[in-house]
């Protein structure tokens, strides 16, 4: 399993793409045939939940091939990164679409105003460039060093997105917000370069 060959690995893609658009695909369904209450808040939480799932996800894989030497789960680290620009987007469309009516004023005075709201907007403008290079072409263009220094920003992205879920909790709502922060406490952990090494080791 440490070994796949390319075919394998496009096979494997395949799969794993189906699985990533199938929450949007489901969400969609369930809203058109109205079983949902609150279309507006239910696909903004799915989407803001898959954004930040699919984010802990991009940084699980590093740690992991560390510990278990199976090298070609990096080459599907950019297809959920691309997911991951994916529900960032659709969750900004359903706040923008569906909460406001596509009222750019009251949007831009959110942007401003409402802190939850300054920070998902700035995760999702530091996705974009992400998402931009996340091709082969820009890579070459760009050599692998500058495109892997380029996409450290997703160690700020993340806590954005963090932060920008506590900041939004009404009542008691805390224990996924929570168990997201712990989560990623542990990812950021085992990025540590001493703690790195001793997994690379094992």
């Amino acid at each position: 399993m440490r070994r796949l060959s390319a075919q394998h690995v496009s096979r494997i893609k395949i799969v794993l793409f189906i699985l990533l658009v199938l929450p949007s695909i489901v969400a969609a369904t369930n809203i058109l045939r109205g079983e949902v209450a609150e279309p507006a808040d239910y696909i903004t939480h799915i989407t803001g939940e898959w954004t930040l799932r699919l984010l802990l996800l991009t940084l699980f894989i590093r740690p992991f091939v560390n510990i278990s030497s199976w090298h070609w789960l990096i080459k599907l680290r950019r297809m959920i990164g691309l997911y991951v620009f994916y529900y960032a987007v659709l969750h900004f469309c359903a706040y923008l679409l569906l909460d406001l009516q596509l009222d750019f004023s009251t949007v831009l005075e959110d942007i401003i105003k409402r802190k939850y709201i300054t920070l998902g907007f700035i995760a999702l403008l530091l996705l974009l460039p992400l998402a931009i290079t996340s091709n082969d072409a820009l890579i070459k263009k760009l050599g692998s060093r500058r495109w892997g220094r380029l996409h450290q920003a997703i160690y700020f992205i993340v806590p954005l997105g963090i932060t920008h879920y506590w900041l939004q909790i009404k009542g008691d709502e805390y224990a996924e917000p929570l168990t997201y922060s712990i989560i990623t406490f542990l990812l950021l952990l085992m990025r540590y370069p001493p703690l790195a090494q001793k997994l690379r080791q094992r």
